[in-house]
């Protein structure tokens, strides 16, 4: 039965967030110096709202809120992220991991901690709160610094359902986020996950998308999904069929892969020009529905446009 992704992302939030007068603790499991977008620090933090039958996270209980973390203050947070910048030497954060707008009065103090300190923040979100409430968007606009990646499931509100599990409404919720965003002015650009989508879904996308804004349809990020041995077993359990997908290269087999969990969010961007990842078109058996066929009854690939990549300044 499909579930509203609003009331989800609220209960995942009292699961995840720790109300506190003097500002609300936030669970996190992980911080890492990663060379997404020409080098960043990243704050993997616990819960989601949504239930990504692609996500990349290994297990389901760190998006449930259910897994072991630290609770900490915006304040910590902070703290941990100019740490690292300092021993990296590099000047952008992200939050990632889980859906890091859960948590709003959590956000908004960490960021800012970073006002006046000439560096970059990118907030990489599923946008549904940010669709919901436009005063989301407004608040964000405070802070100059940050840009904004939303991350939509699908072309279409059928596979938003269909990869999410969600209300097909969600959907609209995430290009909300893009036509808030925009409206209040913050730096934002949509990235896609197309490995599930035929060519007429993805072509009633970038028309959407041209008429939320035109410069958002130049900037798509074409993401498609990573093919780590735990995503390929978890599509098959659910019964999804993929397009296409990257097959990470491995290098050292047999080690702790867990720094790769979410990194495939770059599959198409910096992964793309530094490990060159094999590219697969189609499952076993796969079928898309409204793709194109080529002689024979192949499915025709989808070609590549433009993306939108993020270097260090």
């Amino acid at each position: 039965m499909a579930y509203d992704p609003v009331e989800r992302h609220r209960k995942i939030e009292n699961l995840v967030i720790q109300k506190k007068v003097g500002g609300d603790l936030k669970k996190y499991y992980r911080f890492r110096h990663d060379r997404w977008y020409g080098g960043i620090i990243t704050a993997d933090c616990a819960g989601c709202g949504l239930t990504c039958k692609f996500c990349w996270v290994r297990k389901e209980s760190i998006l449930e809120g259910r897994e072991p973390g630290e609770f900490l203050s915006p304040e910590e947070v902070a703290q941990r992220f100019l740490k690292l910048m300092k021993e990296n030497k590099v000047y952008q954060g992200r939050i990632s991991g889980g859906e890091p707008t859960i948590g709003r009065s959590h956000l908004f103090r960490f960021l800012n901690v970073f006002q006046h300190k000439r560096l970059k923040f990118i907030l990489e979100t599923n946008g549904i709160l940010i669709g919901e409430d436009e005063s989301y968007a407004q608040e964000l606009a405070l802070y100059p610094f940050v840009h904004v990646r939303v991350s939509l499931k699908g072309c279409t509100e059928g596979e938003f359902a269909r990869l999410t599990g969600a209300d097909p409404g969600g959907f609209h919720l995430q290009l909300n986020a893009l036509r808030h965003l925009k409206k209040a002015g913050v730096s934002v650009h949509p990235a896609v996950m197309l490995s599930f989508s035929g060519r007429e879904a993805v072509d009633q996308l970038y028309s959407v998308l041209w008429k939320i804004d035109p410069i958002l349809h130049s900037e798509i990020e074409e993401e498609q999904v990573i093919l780590y041995p735990h995503v390929e077993e978890k599509l098959k359990r659910e019964g999804l069929k993929y397009f296409s997908g990257h097959i990470p290269e491995r290098k050292g087999a047999g080690k702790d892969d867990r720094h790769e969990e979410k990194e495939g969010k770059r599959g198409n961007g910096e992964r793309g020009k530094k490990e060159r990842p094999r590219i697969v078109e189609g499952g076993e058996g796969s079928e898309v529905p409204g793709a194109k066929q080529k002689e024979g009854g192949q499915e025709e690939p989808i070609k590549g446009r433009r993306i939108r990549i993020i270097t260090k300044q």
